[in-house]
């Protein structure tokens, strides 16, 4: 039987990374209540492939395999790194059966379980997409698991996800792009640029979840020496930015100037 959609959810909701990492603040740095939200990175899908291939013209049929052959081929599954829970509980079963049995999973069981693994994966992804608010996966990820045929799930877990994700990046650079522009954030319009031309699910990747925070601490590192040219600037003030540039991560640096500057009093 396979598991509930709520059910997957949860199993993927266990799966999801605890690794965040802090996105781009979504309004101008001129307002003191800017808050970066948590995200996750997106989940590099693995398919599982443990599965014999039953229909290839270049394997012996499974009625035409004697019960010892039978029985190594789902040892052979059991074995085999690609396997998913799914799979592998019902190869064990089948061992635990009769030949019959064992034909029977060689034969459907296994695509069934896979497909049950694979919806599990799918899941997983619409978890962190929607921590993520990437419309396209989950638009994708939901009508894969609603479809919940073998077929759909992994013609969405091989092809389609990397496809939605893709189009959920280039949506994320131009915003960082748009922010970066109205803030006069030079390196992030630069690199943001850059990966909108090359246009590739990589590059685009690369920008959003790594790129990003690198360039944007560069233009927050400028923006907050800039702020030691004020003649007015305070004794407090001074001292901050001189801790701040001090520790130089891209946490701190984004944190004072989107928050910390405005907490100082004078």
């Amino acid at each position: 039987m396979r598991p509930s959609r709520a059910a997957m959810l949860v199993a993927a909701t266990v799966l999801t990374p605890t690794l965040l990492f802090t996105t781009p603040a979504l309004a101008a740095d001129t307002s003191p209540s800017v808050t970066p939200v948590a995200a996750t990175t997106p989940v590099i899908p693995h398919p599982a492939t443990a599965c014999p291939d039953i229909s290839s013209d270049t394997g012996t049929p499974v009625d035409e395999l004697t019960d010892d052959q039978v029985r190594t081929a789902i040892q052979d599954i059991l074995t085999d790194d690609n396997a998913g829970r799914g799979v592998l509980r019902e190869a064990n079963e089948a061992l635990s059966g009769t030949a019959d049995d064992m034909r029977a999973f060689l034969k459907t069981g296994c695509r069934l379980a896979q497909a049950e693994d694979d919806a599990v994966e799918v899941a997983h992804i619409l978890v962190v997409a929607s921590q993520n608010g990437d419309k396209r996966v989950i638009k994708d990820a939901n009508t894969a698991l609603d479809a919940n045929t073998p077929e759909v799930l992994r013609a969405f877990l091989e092809t389609g996800y990397a496809r939605a994700q893709a189009e959920d990046d280039s949506v994320a650079v131009a915003r960082n792009l748009y922010v970066a522009t109205q803030n006069g954030d030079k390196r992030v319009m630069a690199e943001a640029n850059a990966a909108l031309d090359a246009n590739t699910a990589e590059a685009l990747s690369d920008f959003r979840w790594t790129g990003y925070r690198l360039a944007q601490a560069e233009d927050d590192s400028v923006y907050i020496v800039h702020m030691l040219t004020d003649p007015n600037i305070s004794d407090a003030m001074f001292d901050a930015i001189q801790a701040v540039l001090d520790d130089g991560s891209p946490e701190a640096l984004r944190h004072f100037r989107t928050v910390g500057q405005y907490e100082i009093d004078g």
